[in-house]
């Protein structure tokens, strides 16, 4: 198939996408077009709402729509690294056999992964960039695609530990969602108080989730739209020349080359959802704040005179 088909398959696909997975979830399509763009990119998505918001249906309707495997690991304070990954035991025979954790599926649902302690969260390190674990000197590669979807808690609320810069920056983008408006509240009440089951179809198989990651890589993307990137990525960084006076008086630190990367990566994806065969700065724009807002951190004086990293970006684009 050419590329010109596939992008336009791709479209009509994620269309309809959208819609089998509206079936479930009431409103929230910014949040569900942002995951799909991860997903298009070959990324990881991170949610931040307080409890229950349908951060844990919306990522299991998604992995029912995409036809993919799905596992969900609830992150608690005694949750230990081979509780993810796996480990080895003794078998009958006196070998060690390893016997695969729940990292080992298509799409894992990290959920409240602020809940459990750094050293826990680190395992999920290398599964996120290498796509691979490794437990006693074997590499075990994970089934293609992989992605991991998680879920955060606000940090002020109890029991809660802050993710590691070094994890926070394996994450494409991060999404914060909001409580719903009147009438999307309404029509949930309505939808889950009167015992009607929705079926789910698969929209999209594993080979075309993996024929669109690699049709997204092809994409060509214009010098000053790549320039754009990397300028507004700069711009956040407080020891930099180009960065505005709001960017040194109120960030401590500002994104790293990832950033610029994935900037450029979920344009692409934005640009093929919208039927585009290249991205504009555009289409840039419409993915900084996702991909920005986890990476930049407030400083004190910041957070006193009541800026928020959002704003800091909107003044930025």
């Amino acid at each position: 198939m050419s590329e010109v088909r596939l992008a336009e398959e791709l479209q009509k696909n994620i269309r309809a996408l959208k819609e089998e997975v509206g079936k479930v979830i009431v409103g929230q399509e910014d949040i569900v077009h942002q995951i799909i763009l991860a997903i298009l990119a070959n990324g990881h998505a991170l949610l931040i709402g307080v409890p229950g918001l349908a951060k844990t249906l919306l990522v299991h309707t998604l992995a029912q729509s995409l036809g993919l495997n799905f596992k969900r690991v609830q992150f608690t304070p005694d949750l230990m690294p081979s509780d993810i990954l796996g480990t080895e035991i003794l078998d009958e025979n006196r070998r060690f056999k390893f016997i695969k954790g729940p990292v080992f599926t298509n799409i894992l649902l990290a959920d409240e992964i602020n809940r459990t302690p750094p050293k826990t969260q680190a395992a999920l390190l290398e599964a996120m960039q290498e796509k691979q674990v490794s437990i006693a000197n074997h590499n075990f590669p994970l089934d293609q695609p992989f992605f991991v979807l998680a879920t955060q808690n606000p940090i002020e609320q109890e029991g809660t530990y802050p993710l590691p810069e070094a994890q926070l920056d394996r994450f494409m983008l991060a999404l914060k969602l909001d409580y719903p408006s009147f009438d999307e509240e309404v029509q949930v009440v309505k939808n889950t108080t009167i015992g009607h089951q929705v079926d789910i179809k698969p929209v999209l198989s594993k080979e075309q989730i993996l024929a669109y990651q690699a049709l997204v890589k092809k994409v060509p993307v214009a010098d000053n739209v790549i320039e754009y990137a990397v300028r507004l990525v700069g711009k956040t960084r407080p020891a930099s020349k180009s960065a505005p006076e709001l960017v040194k008086k109120y960030l401590d630190w500002g994104a790293g080359p990832r950033a610029s990367q994935n900037l450029i990566l979920a344009a692409k994806a934005n640009a093929l959802v919208h039927g585009k065969l290249s991205p504009d700065i555009e289409d840039v724009q419409a993915v900084a704040k996702a991909i920005l807002r986890h990476r930049l951190l407030l400083n004190y004086k910041g957070e006193a005179e009541g800026f928020t990293i959002d704003r800091i970006i909107e003044e930025l684009l």
